[in-house]
């Protein structure tokens, strides 16, 4: 598994769009979840690299003990106030690997879109130490795919990431593929290396609609965007909002969502 390393800054400058546009998380994967362990009011939880939230609410009406881990300033200080009826609930700002937790404390230790920051090796040890024996490693994360129904708009968009992405990474332009079972798999059985067990795995879908502006404020949340240097990323986005107001205003994105469970035996 690969670490994105060198771009965990440029979330914490998008804070506010981060929140408001990238997307929470699916019913049916939180009844999956609470299916495999319960939590409650006497169960101490981990959340590793909490963003705008996405996920947190579900988790802390359980009642349960949350913290939760945040490398960026300005989420930790966002969530510290959308969170603060809560009690039960604190924020670390630090990046996980560098936070010292006590060992076979923990219920559940859970990250949604943000454990591939962690290098694999660092990120799976220390959940493991930090579980009780019986506690579970939750690990989801959203795989959004282009607008599959349009192909002629998905071509001129390509073309425009070779002009302006490619170009400026220095990269040759992929085919996007949507996120398969297969890649689930391979993600899941991650956690075997590591001495877990009962590991499990499931997918969920859902399809998000954007207005042309919307779209290109969603984004301008994406790490590998927000980095490329601004006079190239507002021109390439000027011309992506140009291209799907030229083919009808609207952009639709079909995400696949993967949950993988895990076990300290």
């Amino acid at each position: 598994m690969t670490v994105n390393k060198g771009l965990e800054w440029t979330f914490d400058t998008v804070a506010a769009a981060y929140e408001k546009f990238r997307p929470g998380y699916t019913d049916d994967l939180y009844k999956m979840l609470f299916e495999y362990i319960d939590i409650d009011n006497s169960s101490h939880v981990v959340e590793v690299g909490i963003g705008g939230g996405q996920a947190t609410l579900p988790i802390l009406k359980t009642g349960c003990i949350l913290t939760a881990v945040e490398y960026g300033e300005k989420f930790s200080k966002l969530c510290e106030k959308k969170f603060e009826e809560y009690k039960n609930f604190s924020v670390i700002n630090e990046k996980f690997e560098n936070v010292s937790f006590p060992d076979s404390q923990y219920d559940l230790v859970y990250s949604a879109s943000a454990f591939h920051w962690v290098p694999e090796d660092i990120g799976y040890t220390k959940v493991y130490g930090m579980l009780k024996h019986g506690g579970a490693f939750a690990r989801f994360a959203n795989h959004p795919y282009r607008d599959k129904g349009n192909p002629n708009i998905s071509a001129e968009i390509d073309k425009l990431y070779s002009k302006y992405y490619c170009e400026y990474y220095g990269k040759d332009i992929k085919a996007e593929r949507e996120y398969s079972e297969e890649q689930a798999i391979c993600r899941a059985k991650i956690a075997e290396k590591y001495g877990f067990t009962d590991i499990r795995h499931a997918m969920f879908y859902r399809t998000r609609t954007f207005l042309a502006k919307e779209y290109i404020e969603l984004l301008g949340t994406y790490s590998d965007h927000i980095a490329i240097e601004e006079k190239i990323r507002t021109e390439f986005f000027t011309k992506i909002e140009e291209t799907i107001n030229q083919y009808g205003g609207t952009f639709t994105i079909y995400d696949t969502i993967d949950l993988q469970l895990a076990r300290k035996p």
